[in-house]
C-alpha cells in the first residue's frame, strides 16, 4: 500500500486509510444511511491529504467528481421519488451562492479555509443533535422562490466551501414534513443539481486539475461499494449506534480544522 502511486505524490497506509474511509461515507449517505453522512467525507480527506503536503482545496478538487458519480447511483436508485418544485425554488439561490462561493474561495488561505470547513462540520454534529426541533418549528413550510432563495444561497455557499450542503438542506425539506422516501429522493436530485453546478467553477478556479482526477480515480470504485453497503446496512445494522460513532468523528474532524491540530503528523510519528 505505502507504494500505490499517483501522478504528483504517493500516498503512504494512513493517507489511504482516511481518504478510503471518507469517500465510503458518500456512498453510505447516497444509499440513504445515516442521512447526511457524507458531511464526513471533506474534513477525512483534507486531514488524509493534508499529511501528504496538499492543501483543503486539492481535497474539494478530488472529492467533487466523485459526488457526482454517486449522485448517479442515487438518482437511479430514488427515481422519480422527489417533490420538483423545491429544485424549482431553491435552483436561483444555489447558482448565486455557488458564484459567491467560488469567487470567495480563493482568497482564502489553506488555513482560513480548513477553520471554515471545519465550522461547518461542528455546525452540523450540532445540527443533528437539534434536528428534531428544526422538524417541528413554525408548522409546514411551504416552498416558494421567497422562502427557496436565502436557503439556496446558502446551500450553495457551504456546498462549495465544504461540499456541505447537507444541514441547509435538511431543515428547508423537514421543515415541509415530507414522507421519507420523498425526503430522501428530493436530497439526491437536489444534491445533483448543486455538484453538478459546482464543476465548471471549481474546473475554472483550478480546483479540480488533472492531478486532483487522476487522485479521484483511485478511489472511484470506492462510491458503488459503499451504496452497497449502505443498503445493506439498512436492513441489518442499528442506525442509530452507527451514527453515534459517526457523528464523533465528524466533531473530531473540525475540532482538529478549527484549532490547527494535526493528526496527521502524529501519525507520521
Amino acid at each position: 500500500m505505502a507504494g500505490l502511486r499517483y501522478r504528483g505524490g504517493v500516498w503512504d497506509f494512513t493517507t489511504i486509510l482516511l481518504a478510503v474511509a471518507g469517500v465510503l461515507f458518500i456512498g453510505l449517505a447516497k444509499a440513504g444511511f445515516g442521512g447526511a453522512l457524507g458531511m464526513l467525507t471533506t474534513p477525512l480527506c483534507i486531514v488524509a491529504f493534508g499529511a501528504r503536503g496538499k492543501g483543503p482545496a486539492f481535497a474539494l478538487g478530488v472529492i467533487l467528481p466523485l459526488l457526482c458519480a454517486g449522485d448517479l447511483f442515487a438518482l437511479y436508485h430514488y427515481w422519480g421519488k422527489w417533490e420538483r418544485r423545491n429544485l424549482r425554488v431553491l435552483l436561483p439561490g444555489v447558482v448565486i451562492g455557488v458564484t459567491a462561493g467560488a469567487l470567495l474561495i480563493g482568497r482564502f488561505t489553506p488555513r482560513q479555509l480548513n477553520f471554515c470547513i471545519g465550522l461547518i462540520a461542528i455546525a452540523f454534529v450540532l445540527f443533528q443533535l437539534a434536528r428534531k426541533k428544526f422538524a417541528v418549528l413554525g408548522g409546514r413550510l411551504n416552498p416558494t422562490s421567497t422562502t427557496g432563495l436565502p436557503f439556496g444561497i446558502a446551500a450553495g455557499v457551504t456546498s462549495t466551501f465544504s461540499h456541505g450542503a447537507g444541514p441547509v438542506v435538511s431543515i428547508f425539506l423537514m421543515a415541509q414534513h415530507l414522507p421519507k422516501e420523498v425526503f430522501m429522493g428530493t436530497q439526491v436530485l437536489l444534491f445533483t443539481w448543486i455538484n453538478w453546478i459546482k464543476l465548471p467553477f471549481f474546473t475554472a478556479t483550478g480546483i479540480i486539475t488533472r492531478e486532483t482526477v487522476i487522485a479521484g480515480l483511485w478511489f472511484l470504485p470506492i462510491i458503488p461499494l459503499g451504496i452497497w453497503l449502505g443498503l445493506w446496512m439498512n436492513r441489518k445494522l442499528s442506525e442509530a449506534m452507527f451514527l453515534k460513532v459517526a457523528y464523533g468523528l465528524l466533531l473530531l474532524a473540525g475540532l482538529y480544522l478549527v484549532f490547527d491540530v494535526h493528526p496527521a503528523a502524529w501519525l507520521r510519528q
